[in-house]
């Protein structure tokens, strides 16, 4: 007789009973949720893509991946990253004395940013080799002002667990401005409409945001009166590792991802640098739709597992298996048939950017992977040690990048040099969270 556990019956109702069982958890549940929403507006982007690359062309997304780059670069201080701290705490009082924080800061940043740009943005321009962007640049702090409320909204939603807002929002974000790209494409397709939409784009966002959350009972319920908080300068000193290690953390990580674009724009013109972007924002499709999607639900998860004293190095890396099973087709195909894809999707003009995304699949499917670990740095109290790590990184990806550029004359080399020093740092990264996450 044969081992009764190899009985196909007997194996296909157990795998029934573990999907019925993954089905049923609210992780799952809420990761789909999320996924769902980013994978319908993903897919309004991709199929409004094929027409606005044949409208707008290599160069004019050039000047707008500059023109977003520097937007990246900024946005860390925007609000000094605390909107990322209002999952934290363990009532809504405090964390809505976060929301007060973080809102009053973007707004006097944004401010005092206009005044600097005002008098020396010029010279901070020709600093970053962006003089391309002079006209459009008094538009970088209203931007840098709504990206932050936004960061806000969101960070609020994540700690309410009301995901569904977000999901919708995303959908209907995508549709209405992917529609006007077409539309003023067939206008005027110049780099300034890709500028000023995007600025309009992170306005429309943020207020749908708000009037999302304002209709929802859970997101929008009032706090008990009588109810103690602490005060703004008592929260903004409990949670100050976020303004000292995580902003300077984020600004340069957003740095080392900014500057490929301008190194290329600078070096090789602003069509090289529109192939990089495209690249990079078709390859952050599956980061977004996933990997963001398990970060935001996981955070508030893991927060939770910490205060309950459970085994976190089991979630992460549950985690972080879980979305490389996932990742490991989609970013596959790519490295193969990178350039084809692209000239076949996007035209011929954008097989470049094909050769260029099929290196940056290598470096994005570890960031796509990475997210649990990610958001578990927080909650495991290393920022400080998040921000070495940040150094170091960027410090081999910029060798890499002037290695390919300087050396080999390349902008394939400098790429694919920035893709592979990128992977081995995000691989040290997981395995030192890892790691710490044990010995708590």
């Amino acid at each position: 007789p044969g081992d009764v556990n190899s009985d196909p019956l007997i194996v296909c109702n157990k795998m029934i009973n573990k999907l019925q069982i993954l089905t049923k958890s609210k992780f799952t549940r809420s990761v789909a949720i999320v996924a769902t929403g980013t994978a319908g507006a993903q897919a309004i982007s991709m199929a409004f893509s094929p027409i606005i690359t044949r409208l707008y062309g290599p160069e004019a997304f050039g000047l707008l991946g500059v023109f977003n780059a520097v937007i990246d670069i900024l946005i860390p201080i925007a609000a000094l990253t605390y909107p990322i701290a209002i999952v934290l705490p363990k009532n809504d009082s405090d964390a809505m004395g976060l929301v007060k924080l973080s809102s009053s800061l973007a707004f006097f940043i944004a401010i005092a940013t206009a005044f600097m740009l005002f008098f020396i943005g010029d010279h901070l321009l020709m600093l970053l080799d962006s003089e391309s962007i002079a006209q459009y640049i008094l538009l970088i702090p209203i931007v840098m002002f709504f990206t932050a409320m936004l960061q806000i909204s969101q960070h609020w939603l994540i700690r309410k667990k009301t995901f569904k807002i977000t999901a919708k929002i995303a959908v209907a974000h995508s549709l209405v401005i992917n529609s006007v790209k077409a539309g003023f494409g067939w206008l005027n397709p110049t780099a300034a409409v890709l500028i000023i939409i995007a600025t309009f784009g992170a306005a429309l966002h943020t207020f749908m945001m708000w009037l999302g959350i304002k209709r929802n009972p859970t997101a929008h319920a009032e706090l008990p009166h009588g109810n103690e908080t602490k005060t703004t300068k008592e929260l903004a000193k409990e949670h100050k590792d976020f303004p000292i290690y995580r902003a300077p953390q984020v600004f340069i990580n957003a740095a080392s991802q900014s500057l490929p674009v301008l190194m290329l724009a600078s070096f090789f013109g602003p069509s090289s640098a529109g192939f990089y972007a495209l690249g990079k924002m078709v390859l952050s499709m599956p980061s977004s739709l996933i990997g963001k999607s398990v970060g935001d639900v996981f955070y508030p998860r893991i927060a939770e597992a910490a205060y309950n004293k459970e085994n976190l190095t089991n979630l992460i890396i549950k985690a972080t298996l879980a979305l490389a099973a996932v990742g490991f087709f989609p970013f596959s195909i790519v490295v193969a048939f990178g350039p084809w894809l692209f000239g076949f999707v996007f035209g011929a003009e954008w097989v470049m950017a094909g050769e260029y995304a099929r290196w940056l699949a290598l470096f994005s499917f570890f960031n796509f992977i990475n997210k649990p670990s990610v958001a578990a740095i927080p909650v495991l109290g290393i920022q400080k040690g998040l921000l070495v790590y940040e150094l170091f990184s960027t410090g081999t990806k910029i060798i890499g990048l002037l290695i390919g550029f300087v050396i080999f004359e390349s902008s394939v080399i400098s790429v694919a040099l920035f893709s592979v020093l990128g992977l081995a740092a995000y691989v040290l990264l997981i395995l030192w969270v890892i790691i710490v996450s044990s010995k708590k």
